[in-house]
């Protein structure tokens, strides 16, 4: 992003022009270049009336407009009320000066919000802006990327964006993740490999087939969330609307007050008023709430764009704030904590056989299969045994599978299908868990080839980071089998588990640890306000109602179902853990840089309209209770950029 856009240029020559000339003129007017008299203050007005113009003519206008459509009580109305009735006052110097570091107040506001909005603007530039469709001739037609249908074949020239979700149909390379992951690592594709939409492509030419369309895509989802992200107010910032809605009126009512008030309970109106008047347009310069009204959601707006910068989509300010106050992270176990594909762990061979041998007569038997552990046996092959020797194929769901290689029988299942066929097997002597494929040729136990889950590499650190920012327990839910949850949870350093649950069973889990955490915290709405959150992390679409019922859900969205990535409150989108503990620090110094500025900006405002009320805070501390405060707030909440 560039260091200033167009308009921020013409408002900073706008500011600069207006500062010269205000300089010029009170300069003039302490050298009294201009006589007192009724001649002379008509000319200082009409004098100082251009640089008040040049600068806030877009406030004043803002004030009428309101004024017309009756939604009074904004900053603009404040400060054109506050600066008329200095201009009546004859402080023309301090009326001028009032508008004008308002408006360098503005400025800074304005530079503030679009630089917070430089990692989220980086995700919204992802969209396509066209697609390559290829036509039944072979020829190339660009269209737009809403017209794109399933089943379209799609070139992706090299440095384009993938326009919507496909599979790879020819052509091989690297692809750029970085605004959808935050990965800085490009990926490899290769033909019969998924890619998504968003990625940008590296120096090859890429063919794909679309399997959705665009409305549909990883991208689309993605901009959506982020649309929407900015509807959902945090608690922090629902009370600074309500604030604002009831202590505007409030000031500018007081302000009137105290311009009439007093002099007429003196009993000396005329020759006090101008004093009070003064006084009470120095009040509603230090009224002004704009500090409060942008620093608190600016605060949290860099928060979602710092988590976006690092792959982590969150849907709205509100989970961000209950992300700084996790009690409990609860995790599916396979696709979150583990790869959520298998793997050939451990082979353990027959006396007369290698394992090499053991792989590749099982991989016979599992080749037609599509399960996804004969997927993992057959991957694992180096030299298969070719397709055209294998026949004979009697697959039986859920027990194992036979098939004749050539001349011999080859068998491969579980202990139950073994005893059923009359082979004998001996107990696998491994330390690993995992599923165990026992293996037979002819009749005859040759060996066991054990299949399992992985942990995710950095799985273990992240849950140990999670415990070290302030989790208090960390749970995993599974419908896997006891023995396999256990070998897992003691992996990764997981105390507490709970093994073949179904997805019914994990939402009255997490529903009990959600009644648990409000026990503590004890009863009434306030204590359930302030008690510690739950957060969920799946990402299947079996975990769509677990992730609802949480009070923060958070789904896996490269490898996740599009169900659970609705229904998730925070998308990681390179299924790294690891980041749930990296947006609990965003969200904390988020949270802390707001109360920060509540409180600095309450403290500042309360003590200077006492001052401005008894007379002894003038125009210039009321431009720094307004303006000064506001800037310093605001530079505040731009220290979420750089986390």
């Amino acid at each position: 992003m560039e260091r200033f856009t167009e308009k921020q240029k013409k408002e900073l020559q706008l500011i600069g022009i207006s500062l010269v000339l205000f300089v010029i003129l009170m300069i003039a007017e302490h050298a009294n270049l201009f006589p007192d008299t009724l001649g002379g203050t008509i000319t200082l007005l009409l004098l100082y009336l251009v640089p008040y113009f040049i600068v806030g003519r877009d406030v004043v206008r803002k004030c009428l407009i309101g004024i017309k459509n009756r939604q009074l009580f904004d900053e603009s109305f404040l400060m054109t009320v506050a600066t008329i009735g200095a201009f009546g006052c004859k402080e023309f110097g301090e009326a001028v000066a009032v508008m004008l570091f308002y408006q360098v107040g503005e400025f800074f506001q304005g530079y503030a919000v679009g630089k917070s909005r430089g990692s989220i603007a980086d995700l919204m530039s992802m969209a396509p802006d066209f697609a390559n469709r290829e036509t039944e001739d072979g020829s190339i037609e660009v269209i737009d990327p809403d017209d794109i249908e399933v089943g379209d074949i799609l070139v992706i020239k090299p440095g384009e964006k993938v326009p919507t979700d496909g599979i790879v149909i020819e052509g091989s390379g690297l692809v750029n993740t970085s605004a959808l992951t935050g990965e800085s690592l490009p990926r490899p594709v290769n033909a019969g490999e998924q890619v998504i939409s968003g990625c940008i492509n590296g120096e090859t030419l890429l063919r794909i087939k679309a399997e959705k369309e665009f409305d549909d895509c990883t991208v689309s989802q993605i901009l959506e969330l982020v649309e929407d992200a900015s509807s959902r107010k945090s608690v922090t910032e629902n009370f600074i609307t309500r604030f604002a809605h009831y202590y505007t009126p409030a000031v500018v009512i007081a302000a009137a007050v105290l311009a009439f008030l007093p002099p007429v309970v003196s009993g000396h109106f005329a020759s006090e008023f101008g004093t009070w008047v003064l006084r009470a347009c120095t009040f509603l310069v230090i009224s002004c709430p704009c500090a409060l009204v942008i620093s608190v959601p600016l605060a949290f707006f860099g928060g979602i764009g710092a988590a976006s910068s690092k792959g982590v989509l969150v849907k709205g300010s509100n989970y961000l704030e209950l992300l700084a106050s996790l009690d409990t992270v609860v995790s599916d176990k396979t696709g979150t904590l583990t790869e959520g594909r298998f793997r050939v762990a451990m082979v353990e061979a027959a006396k007369g056989y290698d394992t090499d041998e053991i792989i590749r007569y099982a991989a016979a038997a599992e080749a037609g299969s599509t399960h996804p552990i004969a997927a993992a046996i057959v991957e694992a092959c180096e030299k298969p045994i070719p397709q055209s020797r294998i026949k004979d194929v009697r697959n039986v769901v859920g027990k194992g599978i036979t098939a004749k290689a050539g001349r011999d029988t080859i068998a491969v299942g579980n202990r139950g299908f073994f005893d059923e066929e009359g082979i004998e097997c001996p107990e696998t002597a491994a330390d690993i868990s995992g599923t165990n494929c026992y293996v037979a040729k002819n009749g005859k136990y040759i060996g066991t080839i054990i299949v399992a889950d992985a942990p995710k590499d950095g799985a273990k650190e992240a849950i140990k980071e999670m415990l070290n920012a302030g989790v208090k327990s960390v749970i995993m839910l599974t419908g896997d089998s006891e023995k396999a949850a256990s070998a897992v949870a003691s992996e990764l350093g997981i105390t507490e588990y709970r093994a073949g649950l179904l997805p019914q069973d994990k939402v009255s889990v997490v529903e009990g640890l959600i009644e648990n955490l409000r026990k503590k915290a004890g009863s009434g709405e306030r204590a359930d306000k302030k008690r510690g959150r739950l957060a969920f992390a799946g990402d299947g679409i079996n975990d769509a109602p677990v992730l609802s019922v949480s009070d923060v859900g958070i789904a896996m969205g490269s490898l996740g179902s599009d169900a659970a990535i609705e229904a998730a409150d925070v998308v990681i989108m390179d299924d790294d853990i690891g980041k749930i503990p990296a947006v609990m620090r965003i969200a904390r110094k988020t949270l802390g840089i707001s109360k920060q500025n509540i409180a600095f900006a309450l403290l500042v405002k309360f003590s200077c309209l006492i001052l401005g009320a008894v007379g002894i805070a003038n125009m210039w501390i009321a431009v720094f209770a307004d303006v000064g405060v506001a800037v310093i707030c605001i530079l505040n909440s731009m220290r979420m950029l750089n986390k």
